[in-house]
């Protein structure tokens, strides 16, 4: 496992393993519950990466479950206790809600990310003037000092981004999203003017989506899909909305959103047509 594999991957693939040996034990969440005295659902939660597992109830589980090899007990053990690890946000945590901490986790230790975004430029594509013109005037109430400090939050998390290796970003952006002024126009050529640069970085591959599209799988809204590296690890996907975040993990339902962005990047303008798009757009903003 990557060393730099954040703590809820790391939680995610305990619960998997968990799973895969309480399923090979022939026992059920609820059997587990039983021995453990508490309820299925809190064996559930752990087997889904959403929980941590204390030592105890970890040893009880794995005795439960018949391993008895030293090595395989002292490496889930290891990995139980680099999953209770903080990541780089915790710093963050004022400004950060439990969802996006744990969106960041994921982000961090994805392989490729998949975004589509109507309306708004992707966080990872944001300049810094961008991101505080979208934080003043989409968080009213917001003091000026959580503002700076949700700047910082998004330069951090974008300058990470480009130094992991190879992880890579497919954006599909909407043209309602390349003509908000967000900030105004002179913030807005600065954007623009960054994703031009984007489309010359191999990691990223960049398209956008015009208005004259028209329907599309994509109009229910933004998300993004995570993928990683790990052959047996479950995509994710992110749907977030003003007052909450839904991460959807079943095979079902990651597969219908991978179906839907495939459409709408076939819908959208090839990479060089997207570029041609933009230096059009940054024309636009400079009158």
């Amino acid at each position: 496992m990557p060393a730099d594999q954040s703590p809820t991957v790391r939680r995610r693939r305990l619960g998997a393993e968990l799973r895969r040996l309480r399923e090979e034990a022939g026992l059920t969440a609820e059997q587990v519950g039983v021995e453990l005295s508490c309820h299925a659902s809190k064996i559930g939660r752990i087997e889904n990466g959403r929980s941590g597992v204390r030592a105890l109830d970890l040893r009880e589980m794995l005795s439960l479950y018949r391993v008895t090899d030293a090595k395989t007990r002292d490496q889930l053990t290891g990995l139980a206790k680099e999953s209770r690890k903080r990541g780089w946000w915790h710093v963050y945590n004022d400004v950060l809600s439990p969802t996006t901490a744990e969106f960041l986790s994921l982000e961090a230790s994805a392989s490729q990310i998949r975004s589509y975004e109507p309306i708004l430029v992707p966080g990872l594509l944001q300049t810094e003037d961008y991101v505080r013109g979208l934080m003043k005037g989409g968080r009213a109430g917001s003091s000026a000092e959580e503002v700076e400090k949700r700047v910082r939050l998004r330069m951090e998390r974008q300058a990470r981004f480009l130094a992991a290796d190879p992880q890579q970003l497919w954006a599909v952006i909407g043209e309602g999203a390349l003509r908000k002024r967000i900030g105004g126009a002179e913030v807005m050529r600065g954007q623009v003017q960054r994703l031009l640069l984007a489309c010359d970085q191999p990691s990223v591959t960049l398209q956008v989506l015009p208005f004259e599209v028209g329907a599309h799988p994509g109009v229910e809204g933004a998300f993004t899909a995570l993928s990683f590296p790990e052959q047996d690890e479950q995509d994710v996907i992110l749907i977030e909305a003003m007052t909450s975040t839904l991460y959807l993990e079943t095979e079902q339902q990651v597969s219908r959103y991978k179906f839907a962005f495939n459409h709408i990047r076939a819908a959208a303008l090839a990479p060089a047509q997207s570029q041609e798009f933009l230096e059009r757009m940054l024309h636009e903003h400079s009158t």
